[in-house]
């Protein structure tokens, strides 16, 4: 069976730096921070008192009519973010064959506020069941996907992915092989989460997962630091249009990249930590670069997990060292999540945006707030520090792991005829 190219044609973005993708790209180049104190709830009781928030979403400018309010914030981020892919991939709704248009989307922990805000108001009664009845609606987490191919009228495959902050990898890994298997002519992927809640922080902080630097929160995410103390938690959107080649030129369409191969595995190891060896993580490049027919040496630029967690890092530092050993000095590495914080099931999606706005600009974004190298990393490595480097990106790589194990990779490269 001969296999079809997917490429991507559009993109849409929610985050902590901007809620379109152009203000979000321009303050990645600029090595800005989406770090600041909580502003949802108040935050002084806790250990963490702060996240990279989205700001100035305004729900009711972005989605039509009333029906936001019967969403969860992390349907309408999703919704939001897919409008301006959608919008912007240029394809004509009125005559498109929505039969072969699906939905793959993701989220980590789904609705979350939503179901903290009727376990509390059930806790505080007096014991009777009374619920929203939207309560369960709200919560789920395939609503995202759902609420997506309602609003256009999508009716291809139409499910999401849940693999922890590997979640939104995987959609478009899923969507890159639906497409070239030839089962859909385009794919609306990615993920949203809004996990900045009084339940998020404190589950959190209850694993000592987060950074508790609330003197600094600019400077809190800080990959490969040897002072870093944890992940800063984020929230936002990511949307990628997937589509079949030869569909996207009968339209006209503005390629953006070429989405050419992924990889999925898993450490098989802990619930929550990363193989110390980094296993997993190699053999999910390795495969990666394997399914899209390319080299370690053809990579140039590799967008990091480094969540600024101790152990993460060096496990995923590990398995590029041992992946890309004759090309350290040349294949360029860089953690956004030290400008994002981390996106959990929205993480893989809006980095693998940074991707193909890398492989546009011939940039490569930095990792700020890195003062001092954690000296079990190999120093030898190109990483990118405080300021964004120009250089020629054909190939670049997203890594997303999560919690569980879960390992998924994505080669994007620029697209040639």
């Amino acid at each position: 069976m001969d296999l079809k190219r997917a490429v991507i044609t559009g993109l849409g973005a929610v985050t902590p730096l901007g809620n379109d993708v152009a203000t979000f790209w321009k303050n990645i180049q600029e090595g800005r921070s989406g770090a600041a104190a909580i502003t949802r709830f108040d935050a002084a009781k806790y250990k963490t008192q702060f996240a990279c928030e989205v700001k100035g979403f305004d729900a009711a400018a972005r989605i039509e009519g009333k029906e936001f309010r019967r969403m969860d914030l992390f349907c309408q981020y999703a919704l939001a973010a897919a409008g301006e892919a959608v919008e912007n991939c240029g394809v004509d709704l009125e005559t498109a064959d929505k039969e072969r248009i699906g939905v793959i989307w993701s989220t980590g922990i789904g609705g979350i506020s939503s179901f903290q805000e009727d376990i509390a108001g059930f806790a505080r009664g007096d014991g009777t069941p009374h619920f929203n009845p939207l309560f369960i609606v709200k919560m789920i987490g395939d609503m995202s996907a759902g609420v997506i191919s309602i609003k256009y009228g999508f009716q291809g495959m139409n499910f999401i992915t849940q693999a922890a902050c590997a979640s939104s990898t995987n959609a478009i890994i899923d969507a890159f092989n639906y497409i070239r298997l030839g089962y859909a002519d385009m794919i609306v992927a990615g993920g949203s989460e809004a996990g900045v809640t009084e339940t998020g922080i404190g589950g959190f902080n209850a694993m000592r997962a987060l950074s508790v630097r609330n003197d600094s929160p600019a400077t809190a995410s800080r990959p490969f630091d040897v002072e870093r103390d944890g992940f800063v938690l984020g929230e936002g959107a990511g949307a990628l249009i997937v589509e079949e080649l030869e569909h996207a030129k009968r339209r006209g369409a503005t390629i953006l990249a070429e989405i050419g191969g992924g990889g999925l595995t898993a450490d098989a190891y802990h619930i929550s930590a990363s193989h110390p060896d980094g296993h997993g993580a190699f053999r999910g490049m390795r495969n990666a670069l394997e399914d899209a027919h390319l080299n370690p040496s053809d990579v140039d630029y590799i967008n990091t997990h480094a969540t600024s967690t101790p152990v993460g890092d060096v496990s995923e530092m590990k398995a590029i060292e041992r992946l890309f050993a004759s090309t350290l000095d040349t294949v360029s590495v860089s953690a956004s999540k030290s400008m994002t914080g981390h996106l959990m099931g929205a993480a893989g999606a809006v980095e693998a945006i940074i991707c193909v706005m890398s492989i546009q600009a011939n940039v490569v974004p930095p990792t700020i707030n890195t003062s001092t190298l954690d000296p079990q990393i190999n120093p030898k490595i190109d990483f990118v520090f405080k300021e964004s480097r120009e250089r020629q990106i054909d190939v670049a790589i997203s890594n997303t792991f999560g919690f569980g194990g879960h390992n998924a990779i994505a080669v994007l490269k620029r697209f040639t005829k």
